[in-house]
């Protein structure tokens, strides 16, 4: 073998072993919403450092309860609210915080169901009314649908055929397995993870009604494995972590 080439392979061993001798793993608790963009991001993370994240997804009032509750966590992706929170406890670094993007509210019902149209308010208003049931969750969308449809005057009149579950992902099940004329809110995100399942995105809410969360990362304060947290939370909210969420639907 070439003198040359035995030194590159000598080479490439040692830079493989010093990687492997100071790569870690850590665990990541994250809202659910962001999980289409947190996947490839954490694998492109491993690839380039080595450092493997194992993550869980909770909603937003979960990952407070969790995280605040001193559940074994090196970073947590959540909205500000819980994160600032966190932070006045002391559970998370809240100097070390990176914005990620954020997700916006979208309709979806099943396949094969008709498509309502929701491209104003006041489509999207008797869509809701003509709708059988009405599934959406307890999470931060739910929240703000709460809000919503007292804003549309119809709260109390589709109170009785709603149907609400602690997670986006519960919801968007219901539909796929649901009959008749429902229709269900989610984060986009979420309801394009069930595209090729058997449920599809009617369309975001109109811009005048459209909310958008926003999701952030921050280190667990006195993490065990702080330096590649901190460093997971800086490459999430670099230009090059920013582009694979925005690439997968996290503005």
């Amino acid at each position: 073998m070439p003198v040359r080439v035995l030194s590159a392979l000598v080479a490439a061993i040692a830079m493989a072993a010093s990687m492997g001798a100071s790569a870690a793993t850590f665990e990541v608790l994250s809202a659910g919403a962001v999980e289409p963009g947190l996947l490839p991001a954490a694998e492109a993370f491993r690839r380039q450092t080595g450092h493997e994240a194992r993550i869980r997804f909770a909603t937003a009032p979960a990952l407070r309860q969790r995280v605040g509750g001193g559940e074994a966590v090196d970073v947590v992706i959540a909205p500000p609210a819980v994160l600032d929170d966190l932070a006045k406890t002391g559970r998370v670094d809240g100097a070390a915080r990176v914005v990620v993007g954020k997700v916006g509210v979208g309709v979806a019902v099943r396949d094969g169901a008709p498509q309502p149209d929701v491209r104003t308010p006041e489509a999207l208003k008797r869509a809701i009314l003509g709708a059988e049931s009405v599934i959406y969750n307890r999470a931060s969308t739910g929240l703000y649908l709460e809000t919503l449809f007292q804003r549309l005057g119809i709260a109390q009149e589709i109170a009785a055929r709603s149907t609400r579950y602690p997670d986006g992902a519960s919801v968007m099940e219901h539909l796929i397995k649901g009959s008749g004329r429902e229709i269900g809110f989610g984060a986009i995100t979420e309801i394009v993870l069930f595209r090729d399942k058997g449920l599809k995105l009617a369309g975001p809410l109109p811009p005048e009604l459209q909310n958008y969360t926003t999701y952030a990362a921050s280190p667990v304060s006195g993490s065990a494995q702080g330096e590649p947290a901190r460093s997971f939370a800086q490459f999430l909210g670099s230009p090059a972590g920013r582009a694979i969420f925005a690439a997968n639907g996290i503005e």
